[in-house]
């Protein structure tokens, strides 16, 4: 088996930690440095497979009758599996999944991981068609990592427009998840990220048998309570270059009134911010490369400390998405699937509705040959044209996102008001999102057009005679 590592940052927020009332699940999906192009899709259930079988393990299942439709943004490439990565079901119920995790030799000790469970390509599509619920999503996933097993750990986050939960894998088997609190969020990286957890609490789901694992096995380090980051967490270098800064930063930017270290292993994992949350502070925290600080690799710093942290926003970005659902507004078009390709420095997220039978051609037809009318391609253009003079391109990237996201808004903000007395929500989606589409693409090449203009005449290779 080919393992396939897939290393993210998942940001969350409770309904009173917004701005609008919505909750919201967001992950940027991130390969390797070579491009992997993404697309956008929807599932309809005639689609979806009645018997499952991975890629990269010999995993099989049977699958539910009556599956719901669902949006996915799975690889284009689909020879090492789906990976479906995010989507929202037709019962605005949403699933990101998922983030890698770190895990420790105590716990793989006494529930080994499972080589032929399943994993990171599988999971939306074992579990997002056949839940109603955010909390369904994790009982579902539970169940299928008590019984088959994984051969990964992974975090993975479950939404309604009530609640939102974390889920993180223990070993092959073993599992728990924590709901959100409403005036909450969470910054997860690439370790494991559920500290304190009381086994008590209606807000906490795990495996049957967690506790009495803990216990028999004198897994706890603790004197008192649980905190699964100690448990069956790591708490190494690479976790204080790697992924405590991703949190730090970002918890300092909702929460500046909290004064942190950048390598503490143990930073919050349950946050509250000093302001209402939008999606423009989801997308500027997963763009985010440490701005104003010495260790930002466009900045003016050392370059020992400018390559000390891994950013969130880096040239792994393929796919980052912000997974809405909205309160307050009619249900057919509640849950709006943000969605941006490549890295997220040069990117704008687009709103698609969720309420279609098909996707907009330039965010579904991206292939591994090069096509700058795809939204994948244009979109990794744009980011590694501008990461050449990030200091010249930076202001035009930001007029770029603030108009793209502004004419998206007032889309989405006149199809909510035409919704209740639509006759066909799926026309009036449909069409929303094609014009959507087509605001990206067209301002996606005005700005390449402005980074051509200005770069060229600050080319190095000219000559003039007063040289």
């Amino acid at each position: 088996m080919d393992k396939i590592i897939s290393s993210c940052t998942t940001i969350l927020a409770g309904k009173k930690a917004t701005i609008d009332g919505s909750t919201l699940v967001a992950r940027t999906e991130d390969h390797s440095d070579d491009a992997e192009p993404q697309k956008f899709i929807v599932v309809e259930p005639k689609d979806q497979p009645k018997h499952y079988s991975s890629k990269l393990s010999k995993f099989e299942i049977d699958l539910p009758d009556k599956p719901l439709r669902y949006t996915a943004t799975p690889d284009s490439d689909n020879s090492h599996g789906i990976w479906a990565g995010a989507g929202i079901n037709s019962e605005n119920v949403a699933m990101s999944a998922t983030e890698t995790i770190t895990t420790n030799s105590r716990i793989l000790a006494v529930d080994p991981l499972v080589k032929d469970g399943f994993g990171e390509e599988d999971m939306p599509t074992l579990v997002l068609p056949y839940i109603h619920s955010a909390r369904e999503g994790v009982q579902r996933m539970g169940d299928l990592l008590t019984q088959y097993g994984t051969y990964e750990s992974n975090g993975m986050a479950f939404s309604d427009k009530n609640e939102v939960w974390y889920l993180e894998t223990y070993g092959g088997h073993h599992w728990a998840a924590i709901r959100i609190p409403d005036d909450a969020y969470v910054v997860a990286p690439n370790r494991l990220n559920i500290d304190n957890f009381d086994f008590g609490s209606p807000d906490a789901m795990y495996s049957e048998d967690l506790e009495q694992l803990i216990n028999d096995n004198f897994m706890n380090p603790d004197d008192e309570g649980y905190n699964f980051r100690h448990i069956f967490g790591s708490a190494t270098i690479k976790d204080t270059r790697y992924n405590d800064p991703r949190a730090w930063y970002i918890q300092s930017y909702f929460t500046p009134s909290v004064e942190q270290d950048p390598q503490d292993q143990d930073l919050p994992f349950i946050c509250h911010a000093d302001r209402k949350l939008a999606i423009e502070d989801f997308k500027w925290a997963m763009s985010s490369h440490y701005q104003n600080t010495v260790f930002d690799r466009y900045g003016e710093g050392e370059l020992e400390d400018k390559t000390l942290f891994r950013p969130v926003g880096i040239n792994r970005n393929e796919e980052s998405h912000i997974l809405q659902i909205r309160n307050n507004v009619p249900e057919e078009v509640a849950a709006i699937h943000w969605l941006g390709f490549g890295p997220n420095t040069f990117n704008s997220f687009v709103p698609f509705l969720i309420n279609i039978t098909d996707t907009p051609a330039s965010f579904k037809d991206a292939t591994a040959e090069y096509d700058p009318n795809t939204a994948y391609w244009l979109s990794r253009t744009l980011g590694t044209f501008g990461d050449t003079n990030y200091s010249l391109y930076s202001d035009l990237e930001s007029d770029f996102e603030q108009t793209t996201q502004a004419q998206c808004r007032a889309i989405i903000n006149r199809v909510t008001k035409e919704a209740k007395d639509a006759q066909d929500i799926d026309d009036l989606s449909t069409k929303a999102n094609q014009e959507m589409a087509d605001i990206y693409i067209k301002e996606s090449k005005k700005l390449l057009g402005k980074m051509v203009t200005v770069g060229s005449a600050r080319m190095k290779l000219k000559f003039s005679l007063l040289d």
